[in-house]
């Protein structure tokens, strides 16, 4: 006789009933980049993508700061090879791989009113820009506002200023722009121009003037000079395009929905606002910092630069793709 005949029922009931599938554990991808959390990046994309995706159960664990392998210039290949699911990176760092995606880079590219991100994808939509992302599917892509000419002590307002500086830039148009008024181009990432600025080991930076505050510049510069035409630094966000595809149906569905223009024409709107609040931080600090330049002087420089563009954009055989980009019918 059992002497358990309450618990012998019950694992009888217990084998007899049918197997339930347990339901599927959720999906986490992960998000790498190379700066601090506090960066414009967590609010511009690494928030909106992380909530967006959140109703699906797919989780988005970001890694700041190099957690997954320092050096900004390897951010894309380590997508590439599933070290991280997403990453945030900057053309610019391998210039070489996305001649559509820096147009950008060059002055006067963007047409008035105009964001970057809708040239960009312009170019995605029309199939341009599969062939520089390899392996991978576009999350965001959009651009910083225009760029601003950082200096430690120097006043610069015509071209003739800039000779024999040492300028840091963070791409190769960059470089050439900064060649053609004179200049000799220094390429570091942006993490190391503090250290290279205080000093005076380079006079400058062109940057979007929204880092100015990102990367504390305002702590060792001089002068800030608007108006001269140095283009727009333009930003990818990736991710593993193998990766994608295994999530479940809804979880890809929702991460599609949370990626594209919109996310991207928000992450630059973010870029604007922190870039126009530390120009307005620095003007109230001293009206002296900042150099507006008059429309004379403006024209001075776009009469160097603005060829430079319309001469690299057939030299590289990118006319039709480029109006394409700039939405010319």
């Amino acid at each position: 006789m059992t002497r358990f005949p309450r618990l012998a029922a019950a694992a009888a009931l217990l084998f007899a009933a049918p197997v339930l599938a347990m339901p599927a554990a959720a999906e986490t991808l992960r998000f790498a980049h190379f700066v601090a959390p506090t960066h414009t990046l967590t609010e511009a994309i690494v928030t909106p993508l992380t909530t967006g995706v959140a109703a699906s159960g797919l989780e988005i664990r970001t890694y700041p700061a190099g957690e997954l392998g320092a050096g900004p210039a390897e951010q894309y290949i380590r997508a590439v090879q599933g070290v991280a699911d997403i990453v945030w990176g900057l053309p610019g760092y391998t210039s070489s791989q996305f001649p559509l995606s820096m147009l950008t880079e060059w002055p006067g590219a963007l047409p008035q009113g105009m964001t970057g991100a809708d040239f960009l994808w312009n170019g995605v939509d029309a199939g341009l820009l599969a062939r520089e992302y390899p392996a991978t599917v576009p999350v965001a892509l959009w651009t910083a506002e225009d760029a601003v000419l950082v200096l430690r002590d120097r006043i610069v307002r015509q071209p003739a200023d800039l000779a024999g500086l040492k300028i840091r830039v963070s791409s190769a148009v960059s470089g050439q722009v900064v060649q053609a008024l004179g200049a000799n181009p220094v390429q570091m990432p942006a993490g190391d121009v503090y250290n290279a600025l205080q000093p005076g080991l380079i006079d400058g930076v062109v940057i979007g003037s929204s880092g100015i505050s990102d990367f504390r510049f305002d702590e060792v510069l001089g002068h800030v000079v608007t108006g001269i035409p140095l283009g727009n630094q333009s930003f990818f966000v990736v991710a593993n395009a193998a990766r994608i595809a295994r999530l479940p149906a809804a979880e890809r569905a929702a991460f599609e929905a949370a990626s594209g223009r919109d996310l991207s024409r928000h992450a630059e709107a973010l870029w604007n606002a922190k870039g126009e609040a530390a120009i307005a931080g620095l003007r109230a600090r001293d009206a002296a910092i900042v150099i507006d330049l008059t429309e004379a002087e403006i024209a001075a420089f776009e009469a160097i630069l603005l060829p430079l563009t319309e001469a690299a954009v057939t030299d590289q055989g990118l006319s039709d793709a480029f109006a394409t980009m700039r939405g010319a019918e």
